[in-house]
């Protein structure tokens, strides 16, 4: 095994460990505070800090990556998360609502930094050590994606049921030990200079990137929007609310997020390929992005004559939402890294993923005020209407790479 690849297998690696614990926080906040009976918005407004460090630190994290080494930031994401985990721990039932409250935000702020700090150092990882050979970046980083969706999708069945078994505080002691594990893998296995290179010295130059990418992110904002605008809040509570119990909750997400993480997978396999890696994968982002927009338009639109049986109606049309939006997410995935320039690949991706935390941010707040508002059908509707967003943007997307 060259060094390439056994630094790309441990990045992979690293990252699964992570990914699995982050899916099953997000089942275990979620379902654990809908059953002391908060409200939607309310389970919305526990993530919003989250969502919000995450953009934060995937923009300074690019920069820290660049200019400490990518391996060192993994680690700092790594050992963040677990700092996170443990505050989150010494949450108790005795304190009052505000407290309780104003504690897991904080803790889940703690938590979105690291996830990000994490996600960007890792797929910089990937640019830096794929190889020259053609179509190879689309695999590894296809590959990468799809298998850490796979392993969110088994850690949000292993957070519901986890909390049935071993509860709140003991699943959140295990999860820090199992990344406690996977910090020593990373700090004696990488080499820390990896990725090193010399960071931009001023904010503009941070701001200033290729119209490519600045497009790319743009319609990335849209893409995650659209698919947390229901992911995060509505369909949980929906299936919980139509009499579905907490494993099956888990059990659907997780399912949904392994089916898309297998699809992302695979996707090299289903999109139009080119020799130049973007006269044929930019239409591919065009055309993908405007099948996927019909799928939640036509989903509201039974929801809200409603349909009988509609809980199976909208977990059959999520799933075909699914294959669409991971080859849609797959196809954005490889284009940032095409895109951006190799000398700091880590500022660009950086740059890219805080667009990703953007839309994530929007749409968990979307997710909680519409479904309050108007049900899942109105969240429904968001989803749409984001993902006609993403579609009119993904057609400003160069077919050729422009320079910085």
């Amino acid at each position: 095994m060259n060094v390439g690849m056994r630094n790309y297998a441990i990045v992979t690696s690293s990252y699964w460990g992570f990914t699995l614990t982050d899916g099953a926080l997000r089942m275990l906040v979620l379902l654990h505070f809908y059953k002391l009976g908060y409200s939607p918005f309310a389970l919305a407004f526990l993530f919003l800090l989250y969502e919000f460090a995450g953009i934060i630190a995937n923009f300074i994290g690019g920069w820290l990556a660049t200019r400490f080494g990518i391996a060192r930031m993994l680690a700092v994401g790594l050992f963040t998360q677990i700092t996170g985990f443990v505050m989150l721990s010494a949450l108790s039932p005795e304190w009052t609502a505000a407290s309780s409250v104003a504690w897991v935000v904080i803790a889940q702020g703690i938590c979105g930094v690291a996830k990000d700090l994490t996600k960007t150092a890792s797929k910089s990882a990937i640019k830096i050590t794929a190889s020259d050979i053609p179509g190879q970046l689309f695999k590894w980083v296809a590959w990468f994606t799809g298998s850490k969706n796979a392993m969110k999708g088994v850690g949000f069945f292993l957070g519901g049921l986890l909390l049935d078994t071993l509860g709140f505080r003991e699943t959140l002691w295990a999860m820090a030990f199992l990344l406690g594990i996977v910090l020593i893998l990373v700090l004696f296995s990488l080499p820390p200079m990896m990725g090193k290179a010399k960071a931009s010295s001023s904010t503009k130059e941070l701001f200033a990137k290729n119209y490519g990418i600045n497009m790319l992110a743009a319609a990335r904002i849209g893409l995650f929007g659209a698919r947390d605008v229901w992911f995060v809040v509505g369909v949980p509570v929906f299936l919980y609310s139509a009499g579905w119990t907490f494993t099956m909750v888990g059990t659907f997400l997780a399912l949904w997020t392994i089916g898309y993480g297998f699809v992302q997978a695979a996707a090299p396999n289903l999109v139009s390929r080119s020799s130049d890696g973007l006269s044929s994968e930019v239409p591919s982002a065009r055309s993908w992005s405007f099948v996927l927009m019909f799928i939640p338009a036509i989903l509201a639109v039974l929801a809200f004559i409603d349909v009988p049986n509609i809980e199976w109606v909208i977990v059959v049309g999520l799933a075909i939402f699914g294959i669409a939006f991971a080859i849609n997410s797959s196809v954005h995935s490889y284009l940032i890294l095409a895109y951006a320039g190799s000398k700091k690949a880590a500022e660009d991706v950086g740059f890219y993923y805080a667009a990703n935390a953007a839309g994530r941010f929007l749409g968990t707040l979307l997710s909680g005020i519409l479904y309050q508002w108007g049900g899942i059908g109105a969240a429904l509707v968001g989803s749409a209407v984001l993902l006609t967003i993403c579609w009119l943007l993904t057609l400003q997307l160069p077919k050729y790479k422009l320079k910085h």
